[in-house]
């Protein structure tokens, strides 16, 4: 890897620190213009609980959850329309983020965008709705920091825990990309580019 400032979590799984960082204004501009095709939204769970982040996507496929399940779909459900076309600057800047974790010629064609407000949190789970798991997942961090859960391939590993900030990119993929992710709570803070929010892109190969 060439001089790069990253944590690790495993040898396979890495947190990318301020790799996005110059790139911020330019990935905030572009969400704007997705939200103005396609709004943030609270799905539902198959079981009828509301998500307490709210979310859109753009690409070929997003990844959407409602009473008939977690999937991926090539137009919204909600509207019938195609997704918004992911932005170039999503995909070159998962694709650099992959290839210095070691993940070389990574091609997302889907990217879920989430947005968390104070005390919005993910539960733990599992990527698994894509059909090539030979793929990493990258996710993108701006705005407030939060607390990153990264356990292990069954829901009762204790997870290990990283502080995650504005520009941090985390990769993680072979052995470790079934592992159950998460995020804890958001705490009431702000940022000087998006005030008391936080956006998380998260790239992945769907299909």
């Amino acid at each position: 890897m060439r001089n790069i400032d990253f944590d690790k979590f495993s040898e396979h799984s890495l947190v990318l620190r301020n790799y996005a960082k110059n790139f911020d204004t330019q990935l905030l501009e572009e969400i704007e213009n997705i939200v103005k095709q396609n709004d943030f939204r609270h799905m539902k769970t198959p079981k009828g609980h509301q998500m307490s982040a709210s979310m859109t996507n753009c690409g070929e496929y997003g990844w959407v959850s409602d009473k008939f399940g977690y999937r991926y779909e090539k137009t919204d459900p909600k509207t019938n329309q195609p997704w918004p076309k992911m932005p170039e600057i999503f995909r070159d800047l998962a694709r650099s983020a992959a290839d210095d974790s070691g993940y070389i010629n990574f091609e997302s064609d889907a990217c879920l965008i989430n947005r968390y407000r104070p005390k919005a949190a993910m539960a733990l789970h599992q990527d698994k709705d894509e059909h090539d798991f030979t793929q990493p997942i990258v996710s993108i961090s701006l705005g407030i920091s939060v607390t990153f859960l990264f356990g292990g391939l069954t829901r009762t590993e204790k997870p290990v825990t990283k502080e995650l900030h504005h520009g941090d990119i985390v990769v993680w993929g072979g052995p470790d990309r079934l592992r159950f992710h998460g995020v804890r709570p958001l705490k009431n803070n702000t940022h000087p580019l998006v005030g008391p929010l936080r956006f998380n892109l998260t790239l992945r190969k769907a299909n």
